[in-house]
């Protein structure tokens, strides 16, 4: 059975979004935690936001690591409620339930890498099938910027791991106790 590992950036704070005003994509140490975690998936889950904003950005892209063409080789799947399918960019709606339909990719899976923490990734965390949580805390405070961090109930963590970059960001892998 695969595994579906969460993967997100936030600010000391808790912030998701502006990301513009706090997140280097050119960090070392963020390049390195990524190419690990994507470089080790065989597939992406994405929420509706998430995947129209990737979709916009990654097919653009190319770099000397080859990051972003095994990104956009990767095979996604998207959990809306308002797209409908086909969709372009290597991705497929999930239809009916999502937990049902997640579980079923992990037994087609080894390793899927979901980004972002939001409507998606707190339903996953609430059906059990979350496995991993890759977070990048940055270190800003944004302040009155919209807080998006949340989950459907108090769920404990088990610490797998920290990496601390010079640029001051930590990298924290969870696993959720069962």
């Amino acid at each position: 059975m695969g595994t579906v590992t969460i993967s997100f950036e936030m600010t000391l704070d808790g912030v998701f979004d502006h990301m513009e005003q706090w997140f280097d994509p050119d960090d070392p140490g963020v390049q390195r935690a990524s190419d690990e975690l994507v470089f080790g998936a065989d597939a992406v889950l994405l929420g509706r936001e998430s995947y129209e904003f990737f979709r916009e950005y990654w097919p653009a892209q190319s770099d000397d690591r080859g990051f972003a063409a095994h990104y956009n080789a990767l095979p996604k799947y998207v959990a809306s409620r308002t797209l409908s399918g086909p969709l372009d960019w290597n991705a497929t709606l999930i239809e009916g339930d999502v937990a049902e339909a997640v579980r079923g990719l992990r037994d087609r899976h080894d390793s899927i890498i979901s980004h972002g923490y939001g409507e998606l990734a707190a339903a996953l965390m609430d059906a059990g099938l979350v496995d991993a949580i890759h977070v990048g805390i940055h270190p800003f405070m944004v302040g009155d910027a919209e807080i998006r961090l949340r989950t459907p109930h108090l769920v404990g963590l088990h610490l797998l791991g920290v990496q601390r970059y010079e640029s001051g960001v930590i990298a924290a892998r969870y696993a959720p106790i069962r």
